[in-house]
């Protein structure tokens, strides 16, 4: 249960910055209250795509994998954004991404910032 608590809080924290950095991704609501529960329940979707969805895309592009030297990563990250904003706006949650190469850049903020919250929040006992 804790790790899925920290992996939440990291979600949300990386899905912030690329908020905040990129003006293509947005997160919108009535009140500060409402924006960061509306933050929280898409890094539970992200959270959940990434679980269930990208390892799936992974198993199936592994010969890109192989012959990109791992950089179809960044495709597959901005993918499971784009995953995401598409189940968020299915959900009537306020978050968007707007375009392709938003997405990949996105990914990359997310996945760097998760990196480092990783690193500073607790996950052991």
């Amino acid at each position: 249960m804790k790790h899925f608590l920290v992996k939440t809080i990291a979600n949300a924290a990386a899905l912030a910055v690329a908020i905040w950095l990129l003006k293509d991704i947005t997160l919108t609501g009535d009140n500060t209250g409402r924006q960061i529960l509306t933050l929280v329940l898409v890094a539970l979707i992200f959270g959940l795509v990434n679980f269930l969805v990208k390892p799936v895309v992974k198993l199936l592009s592994f010969p890109l994998f192989v012959l990109t030297l791992g950089l179809i990563t960044l495709v597959v990250n901005a993918l499971m954004l784009l995953l995401t904003s598409f189940v968020a706006g299915k959900l009537d949650l306020a978050f968007s991404v707007n375009g392709f190469w938003t997405a990949v850049l996105g990914g990359v903020i997310i996945s760097i910032v998760s990196w480092a919250m990783h690193m500073l929040l607790p996950d052991k006992d």
